[in-house]
């Protein structure tokens, strides 16, 4: 099913997926038998255009965060897709390059966005093929907003030995020592070269997060005092959250002319 605004997946089990066509923005993931959306949104979101939507799964493109001369995180997560393709658990959205893009970034370009809805697991699949006659360079990511109960009592697993520019502290390049990440206070750690799978613990669920084709894995909560600046963010929302975001970020993706390059990341219920 879908509408002017979204689209909606489901499977026959009952998981269920929302995708806004401005940013091909993943608002919603229900697992089968699931009391809950998995995805934090924040209830002070703002559905704006041109305004980033607060949770979910924003699409990073073509830079992450500052990493460069764009507006941060690039123009991807507030440009309006198109649908190609619908099913009752699939949906592929597009972008390309059109003279609101070549205004911030001069390349051609399609972009493409892939959802796959089973009953336990998600898989976003982001894609991007240079359309054009000359090479160009991106970062990228998803920037996954994963919901949990308690914050304090969560932690991610796969991180030990792992290098991090640690940018909440004057992006000092840092090694991981503990065997499990708990978070307190801001945390904003881009990890390079990690592995296929990390895992979200919580006392009473966990959930499998995989990668591919993307190198890096940001994870980032504001923590009490710096979420205090978001207007789009209650006051503990802080508590309820932890991005956990699948990225490109230490070596930018190189494409010449008709190259194409595809990466993911799947959410799995433990």
């Amino acid at each position: 099913m879908s509408s002017p605004e979204l689209i909606t997946l489901c499977t026959a089990d009952g998981a269920s997926a929302t995708i806004h066509y401005r940013g091909a923005h993943l608002s919603h993931w229900q697992p089968a038998g699931a009391a809950q959306n998995r995805l934090f949104v924040s209830e002070r979101a703002i559905y704006a255009e041109g305004t980033p939507i607060r949770g979910g799964v924003p699409v990073i493109f073509p830079q992450f965060a500052g990493e460069g001369p764009l507006p941060k995180h690039g123009f991807a997560r507030t440009a309006q897709w198109q649908l190609q393709h619908h099913t009752a658990d699939r949906a592929l959205l597009t972008l390309t390059d059109d003279a609101s893009s070549h205004a911030l970034w001069p390349h051609a370009f399609q972009a493409t966005l892939a959802i796959a809805l089973g009953s336990t697991a998600l898989e976003v699949s982001l894609g991007i093929e240079n359309t054009g006659r000359s090479a160009f360079s991106f970062t990228a990511a998803l920037h996954t907003y994963l919901s949990v109960q308690d914050l304090a009592s969560t932690q991610l697993l796969g991180l030990h030995g792992l290098r991090y520019c640690d940018t909440a502290d004057q992006r000092q390049h840092k090694t991981e020592r503990t065997q499990s990440l708990s978070i307190a206070g801001e945390v904003d750690r881009n990890y390079f070269d990690t592995p296929a799978t990390l895992t979200l613990q919580e006392p009473h669920r966990k959930l499998h997060i995989t990668q591919a084709g993307f190198a890096d894995t940001v994870v980032w909560n504001p923590g009490e005092q710096a979420s205090r600046s978001f207007k789009d963010l209650a006051p503990d929302d802080f508590r309820r959250f932890i991005c956990v975001e699948a990225a490109a970020i230490q070596h930018p993706i190189q494409l010449a002319a008709g190259q194409q390059w595809r990466g993911s990341q799947t959410l799995r219920c433990g």
